[in-house]
């Protein structure tokens, strides 16, 4: 095959924009035509991809090219803190006084959706709890105290993402200034494990109170740090590639804080067998998912 002949520069530019626009649209594709009523399950598949990301992608890459094992566990720590004061601020950014979609009490006057029969005058109590509904996205935000978290998951899943595009716009570009040909073997192979992660980006997105339309603008936003880090590494690639171990280990740190703080208690709600044999089984699906995309790459 007779490769065009362009500058390193254009094939690092068009790779790069292109390969995040092509794996943001062809998971948006699958993602964003999925029944709606099915998203809240398929959460538990958008855990297993990204736990799978952190463990058998991300994580990897960082212990290998970083100087020493500790370096890349203390940022891990520091990321996992420095997102649990990420989601507190929001929580406060959201919370006035009792009336906060994070408390358990509601005045009356605010808060209208109450459990029938249980008024004031009986229990003579200031504040009456609100009526439980089934989890669901499928109704607007009509009702200040919905069952999705305000967007936070969906706010922090989207800085870890960047964070790993932009890492990805360095390695594309890395190939591309050894050989044309390893550059497009490489952004090819990003492409192909971007997509399954992404679907599990769009799907955290919905679950978090985004539309279809805004989860698709946050992700081919996020997208473009792909082409920032290839333009970066061109111009300055030793001083960037020392960069990536720990850039690596703040996005692991955004993903596994999403799936195991934010996510993974949310499917506890539902005990019954059949919801947790179900919920395993997806999240064992999202892992296996990243682990053939993974396979099939090497």
């Amino acid at each position: 095959m007779t490769i065009p002949d362009f500058s390193v520069l254009v094939w690092i530019i068009v790779s790069s924009f292109a390969g995040g626009i092509l794996s943001v649209s062809l998971a948006g594709l699958f993602a964003l035509n999925l029944r709606t009523a099915w998203i809240p399950m398929l959460v538990s598949y958008a855990i297993g991809a990204m736990l799978g990301a952190v463990f058998l992608e991300i994580l990897p890459h960082a212990f290998e090219k970083a100087a020493s094992v500790e370096s890349i566990s203390a940022t891990l720590l520091v990321g996992l803190l420095m997102f649990f004061v990420l989601e507190k601020l929001v929580i406060w950014r959201h919370c006035h006084g009792d009336h906060c979609e994070v408390h358990a009490i509601h005045t009356e006057a605010d808060c209208p959706e109450t459990h029938q029969g249980n008024s004031t005058q009986e229990t003579g109590a200031r504040f009456r709890p609100v009526a439980a509904h089934a989890p669901s996205i499928m109704h607007g935000h009509t009702h200040v105290h919905s069952h999705h978290d305000s967007g936070r998951s969906g706010m922090m899943i989207m800085i870890g993402d960047t964070f790993h595009n932009f890492v990805d716009g360095v390695l594309i570009a890395a190939a591309f200034l050894v050989d044309v040909k390893l550059g497009m073997v490489t952004a090819l192979a990003i492409i192909s494990h971007e997509i399954p992660q992404e679907v599990g980006d769009f799907l955290i997105l919905l679950h978090s109170g985004y539309s279809k339309k805004q989860a698709f603008i946050f992700n081919l936003v996020s997208s473009l740090a792909t082409l920032i880090g290839g333009l970066i590494a061109y111009f300055a690639l030793q001083f960037v590639m020392s960069w990536i171990p720990y850039i690596l280990g703040l996005a692991a740190a955004s993903m596994l804080y999403v799936a195991v703080a934010d996510l993974i208690p949310s499917l506890h709600k539902r005990t019954e067998l059949k919801a947790t044999i179900s919920q395993v089984l997806l999240i064992s699906l999202g892992v296996s998912t990243i682990w053939i995309a993974h396979i099939l790459i090497e």
